[in-house]
């Protein structure tokens, strides 16, 4: 039976053959902003907020809303980082809303796509991207290596989410420096915080920043994944719905626990 990340790859697939035949030019943005560096000296949650209009499981979320102006409220209320969703046809975002971000904003942002080729890496360098999002479950152990290779020499950092024990399996191999456990199931689009509860010990004994991503909206949420040891929670529908981002954000940077410090 097909699932909703099924049909997203078998999308992407015709997508990548129209980005290849792409004349494209370079731009000329920094790379060096690193979000991992930040996560070295942060003594707080980091929040990578994100700026996403619409997704498969939630319909529309904010479809009006300036990509400039909120990223530069996301960066004057404290985040770390910013995600910007660049799928179109499920998520009702662009690489243009990838570039219009950088342009206004400092800070590292992360590239937040279902990256199956490097084209799509050269894509988000272009446009200003710092980090790539690569899914374990979207992608054969060989290809998630390839790729985490590619983007490593293009100077991105890379976010490598799971989901369950055979992504972490796959991740744990590859050995990034940054997980991201999205407690959304990408095969039916349930969400669980359980799931950060259940893989972050193990990515702990193995070292590396853990960022939990997916059904985060409080306090009380932030906490609860902040004992499992996180560093870092990636907020989207929560920040794009706010009419109150100072006290949204301000209380989800919970001191992150002396044991998670790297």
């Amino acid at each position: 039976m097909e699932t909703i990340l099924d049909r997203i790859i078998s999308q992407k697939q015709l997508e990548v053959e129209n980005l290849k035949e792409i004349v494209r030019k370079s731009a000329n943005y920094d790379t060096n902003r690193s979000f991992i560096n930040h996560l070295k000296n942060a003594d707080k949650i980091s929040i990578i907020a994100e700026f996403k209009r619409a997704s498969p499981s939630k319909g529309e979320i904010n479809m009006n809303v300036n990509p400039a102006e909120q990223a530069k409220k996301y960066e004057e209320n404290g985040a770390a980082a910013i995600s910007v969703l660049t799928d179109t046809t499920f998520f009702k975002g662009s690489f243009n809303d990838l570039k219009i971000v950088r342009n206004a904003v400092d800070i590292p942002i992360l590239c937040k796509d279902f990256i199956i080729d490097p084209v799509q890496i050269d894509i988000a360098k272009e446009h200003g991207a710092n980090i790539v999002l690569l899914i374990a479950a979207a992608l054969s152990f060989s290809e998630l290596n390839n790729l985490y290779e590619y983007a490593k020499q293009q100077n991105l950092e890379v976010l490598m989410e799971i989901h369950d024990e055979d992504d972490l399996e796959k991740a744990l191999k590859i050995g990034p420096q940054l997980y991201g456990i999205n407690n959304r199931n990408l095969k039916t689009f349930e969400v669980n915080l359980d799931v950060t509860e259940r893989l972050a010990p193990i990515i702990q004994s193995a070292g590396g920043f853990i960022i939990s991503e997916s059904g985060i909206f409080n306090q009380v949420d932030a906490k609860r994944v902040r004992n499992a040891g996180v560093h870092g929670v990636l907020v989207g529908e929560a920040l794009m719905r706010s009419n109150d981002l100072s006290t949204n954000m301000s209380e989800l940077m919970v001191p992150i626990l002396k044991g998670a410090k790297r």
